[in-house]
């Protein structure tokens, strides 16, 4: 697990001049979202909003694309081979590509979190800070559990797995309420939405950073975190099995070291 996540922490130093692209284009985006709500009348709040919901969109693209696609990528730089040949856990691989998917992704969320909220003046009403910090960490865990899961599907894909992480990008985004409050779909559509770990994670995070402000929670927070973890736990163990299985299901068909499929 640490020899996976090595390479995506020390990543950071590859190269310095792109830390100015991950750093001060996310804020870009936000900023326009900003501008369009401001433009609308809409409430202050909802400036927090967008900045919250942009800095968290670093780590759904990680996870789409440097999680749940990873295993094709391996396929086609003929890396993927020597992972099951090796003695050691799938799972610790894929565990590996977590933990260094979150380091790296942090870096991006961090910075484009507090430069949104110095340049656009967001001001945070935090009243329980442990209840928030273990409500983002399980998020993370949920998040990265499902996109562990993914990877097991796309590697037998090929190059649709490309298609399906841009089907994904996107209308995440909506479905999820990255910028304003899920419940705004409709009550059902928000639980359907809730399947995506960050649905919950986000609306959870909004109500403990602008306590006393109308943010429309789809559900208590406590019983979000509570909905959280059981999707944790679901996610890793759909992971393990989904990974024996599309494990067997290459080597039986003779899939897992085709290129350009």
């Amino acid at each position: 697990m640490v020899g996976r996540a090595y390479p995506r922490i020390i990543g950071i130093r590859r190269e310095p001049s792109w830390l100015l692209f991950d750093i001060f284009l996310p804020v870009l985006g936000i900023a326009a979202f900003i501008f369009y709500y401001r433009a609308m009348g809409a409430p202050e709040v909802f400036t927090g909003f967008v900045v919250l919901g942009g800095a968290m969109t670093a780590f759904w693209l990680n996870v789409l694309w440097s999680m749940a696609a990873q295993f094709y990528w391996e396929k086609e730089t003929g890396n993927l081979q020597l992972y099951l040949m090796a003695p050691m856990s799938r799972m610790s691989v894929l565990a590996g590509m977590a933990v260094g998917g979150m380091f790296l992704t942090s870096v991006r969320a961090l910075s484009t979190f507090f430069l949104g909220f110095v340049i656009f003046g967001v001001t945070l009403s935090v009243q329980h800070p442990w209840a928030l910090l273990a409500l983002f960490l399980v998020t993370l865990v949920a998040l990265y559990g499902m996109g562990m899961m993914f990877s097991s599907l796309y590697m037998l894909y090929g190059r649709g797995a490309w298609h399906i992480s841009n089907l994904l990008q996107e209308p995440i985004y909506l479905l999820s309420g990255f910028y304003f409050p899920v419940r705004q779909l409709g009550f059902w559509v928000a639980v359907a939405g809730s399947v995506i770990p960050i649905t919950l994670g986000l609306d959870g995070m909004r109500q403990l950073m602008f306590s006393g402000a109308d943010v429309d929670p789809l559900l208590h927070w406590s019983w979000e975190l509570i909905i959280l973890m059981a999707l944790a736990v679901v996610f890793l163990l759909g992971a393990r099995y989904a990974l024996r299985f599309m494990e067997h299901l290459g080597k039986k068909e003779g899939r897992l070291t085709l290129r350009w499929q």
